[in-house]
């Protein structure tokens, strides 16, 4: 039972990203509000600590930030005024090759072209329009339409956006370096490549990339999450950490109380309260593959086979557009690919903040089944190895987390799913069920506001953002609290 003795026009359950900005956007439309943690810190997956020894700082979740960069809810925010600072690697991404050069996405279109070979102009024409259209389509999530430099091509571009990825790769592209990089941007999906839309990331990251970049925050993504928490008590708003909530009674007071959480753990507070088509919908909400994930410490930076990839930020180890293809697949159906797609961070080679002099941290993952108690350390290792001989004698201590322990620390990430739910076709605009609003629940006042709403995982704070917005039209309305549950339960 809240004991602070007063009343809100609005509570947050949950201090993730998105629930940071529902937050921030109540507070700054001049709402009383208050958002609970159940952790001792806020922040959700956007955390840093010493995980593997003092003086080594490792992202607990998110690593890098194209989505935070590029969010304009986040931008609006002018979080350098709380000590954010972002920090651009020279090139966004390295995907090596076995037998010839690293592929590098940079910030310039035309740069990452040349580095094609016979599939420059392919790639010049498929993500020119995109990337200098991406702030105008980003615009379009807090209500600010602006007609496209290149309509036609964007217009291409959306209906490309809906294939799979495997079938985009192979029809505009001819040789295998271009795939390579396309495939590794989709696999951010969790998807099988052969699925709709995992297109649709491989084009969204690379215009990303050329747009924004891939940048990460100075001195670990829980910087990120300080400066929203700093920004919502500017704005007058409230956090209390260490407060898990279990129940619609444990709340105080509110007009309105906005979910940052997936379906089940909504049904497991406000359950009672839900009327039972929209309980059972909740119920068939479908969580994606995990993963697992390495923190390493290390004396010295990772030495690659091609030098080149100590200029990205990220880098992704899979090989070949078939490799990738094959790994994602295996983990849909439930298996572990003896080489699995490995997504790595190497930030203190641009953040030196974040080790003892001298010395690296290394933040890596791979996809997994959802759940999967298999320990990948091994298999993830020796995809490092393959790319960077010598890599295992540069580690001095190493922190793995599967599945479990990633929903141990924080419970929104079900299963070790790390986009509060799968993202296909299916999934992607109706989540959490098929409702006009989508942030809204079948009961006055209640919200969700997760990444388990449009458009979905990622820091970018626009799931809270638009639940908020849409809480605020209730808010504006007649003064009634939001529902609480009887004391009792009648038989």
């Amino acid at each position: 039972m809240f004991a602070g003795g007063r009343s809100y026009d609005a509570v947050v359950v949950g201090s993730g990203p998105n629930g940071l900005a529902a937050a921030i956007e109540l507070a700054r439309n001049g709402l009383s509000v208050v958002v609970l943690e159940a952790a001792e810190e806020p922040g959700g997956a956007l955390r840093s600590a010493e995980a593997t020894l003092p003086g080594f700082v490792h992202d607990a979740g998110s690593a890098i930030h194209p989505l935070a960069v590029a969010s304009p809810f986040f931008r609006s925010l002018h979080l350098e005024r709380y000590g954010l600072r972002w920090i651009h690697p020279p090139a966004p991404l390295a995907h090596p090759l076995e037998g010839e050069e690293a592929v590098l996405l940079e910030r310039s279109v035309e740069g990452t072209a040349a580095g094609l070979g016979e599939d420059g102009e392919a790639y010049l024409s498929l993500m020119s329009p995109l990337a200098a259209d991406l702030e105008r389509l980003a615009n379009l999530a807090v209500g600010r339409p602006a007609l496209p430099r290149h309509p036609a091509a964007l217009s291409a571009s959306v209906l490309r956006a809906l294939r799979p990825a495997v079938s985009l790769a192979r029809r505009c592209f001819r040789g295998g370096r271009a795939r390579a990089l396309f495939a590794g941007n989709a696999a951010h999906s969790f998807l099988p490549l052969e699925r709709r839309p995992s297109a649709l990331f491989g084009l969204a990251l690379g215009a990303l990339g050329h747009a924004v970049g891939w940048p990460f925050p100075e001195g670990g993504a829980g910087r990120l999450a300080g400066a929203l928490v700093s920004c919502l008590r500017a704005l007058g708003g409230e956090i209390l950490t260490g407060f898990p909530v279990s129940s619609l009674r444990e709340l105080p007071p509110a007009r309105a109380v906005l979910f940052d959480v997936t379906p089940r753990q909504l049904l497991g507070i406000a359950g009672e309260v839900l009327p039972g088509c929209y309980r059972r919908a909740l119920t068939r909400y479908r969580y994606g593959p995990g993963a697992f994930k390495v923190d390493f410490a290390l004396d010295g930076p990772v030495p690659w086979a091609d030098e080149r990839c100590a200029q990205a930020g990220t880098v992704h180890l899979g090989g070949t557009l078939e490799e990738i293809a094959a790994g994602e697949r295996e983990v849909w159906r439930g298996g572990h690919p003896e080489r699995p797609f490995v997504l790595l961070a190497q930030h203190t080679l641009f953040d030196p903040s974040r080790a003892p002099e001298g010395c690296h941290t290394v933040w890596a993952y791979c996809h997994v089944p959802n759940g999967s108690s298999f320990d990948m350390t091994g298999r993830i290792e020796h995809q490092i190895e393959r790319f960077a001989p010598g890599f295992r004698e540069r580690v001095l201590a190493r922190r793995s987390a599967g599945p479990a322990d990633l929903e141990r620390e924080n419970p929104n990430l079900v299963g070790g799913d790390i986009n509060g739910g799968v993202m296909d076709l299916g999934q992607l605009l109706t989540r959490p069920a098929r409702r006009l609003n989508p942030y809204s629940t079948p009961v006055r006042g209640l919200y969700i506001c997760s990444s388990s709403t449009p458009p979905g995982g990622g820091v970018h704070g626009l799931c809270g953002y638009l639940a908020a917005r849409s809480a605020l039209r209730h808010l504006r309305g007649p003064r009634r609290p939001a529902p609480r549950p009887p004391a009792t339960t009648p038989r």
